[in-house]
């Protein structure tokens, strides 16, 4: 299969990741990642409904991914003879909108996953220097991150980033003392440390 990142939302889409929609005989994805493909899909679209059978796909099927397949994304049910493209991810585009480096950023996911571990790869990060952007959990965001930021004594900055890329984009500052709130539970949390 070729799995396609399709970007964080509408135009963030690369010209290889097209280029591969357009060639493709069939294409399966999540309904947000299909409509932000549609205008270049050409052939039959199909929902996914069960990813854990996405290696039985034959190898010329686009499997479509929102963000870049391979943080968070659907890269991971990808096999050793099949093709990733990527994409823009919410770390990226939330890097560009606040103008964060990239070069001293840690990726850590808590989305749909026991949070405990990424909690603690969170605090070995923070104590290593490092920033991070964070794909929270439910019950693990921004109001505990900044517990622990407080906990440590780490001085700064916090970003709630809803939406990227669509009109509603939002994005919101805080400190450990006063952190953003996020309006929805699908977001990404960037803490810059002030040095």
């Amino acid at each position: 299969m070729i799995v396609v990142g399709v970007g964080v939302g509408p135009g963030m889409l690369t010209e290889e990741g097209i280029r591969a929609i357009r060639k493709a005989s069939v294409v399966y994805g999540a309904k947000r990642a299909l409509e932000l493909a549609q205008e270049h899909i050409t052939c039959e679209a199909k929902t996914i409904k069960d990813y854990k059978s996405l290696h039985l796909l034959p190898a010329d099927a686009v499997v479509l991914s929102t963000g870049d397949p391979m943080f968070s994304g659907l890269g991971k049910f990808a096999g050793k003879n099949d093709t990733i493209i990527p994409g823009i991810s919410s770390m990226q585009a939330a890097c560009a909108r606040t103008k964060v480096n990239l070069t001293n950023l840690c990726a850590i996911t808590a989305h749909g996953r026991d949070f405990e571990p990424a909690k603690a790869e969170l605090i070995q990060e923070l104590k290593n220097g490092r920033n991070i952007f964070l794909l929270p959990e439910e019950t693990f965001g921004s109001c505990e991150v900044a517990e622990i930021l407080k906990e440590l004594g780490i001085n700064a900055e916090l970003y709630t980033c809803e939406n990227l890329g669509y009109p509603e984009e939002r994005i919101a500052k805080g400190t450990p003392d006063n952190p953003p709130i996020a309006e929805t539970i699908l977001y990404g949390l960037l803490i810059v440390q002030k040095r």
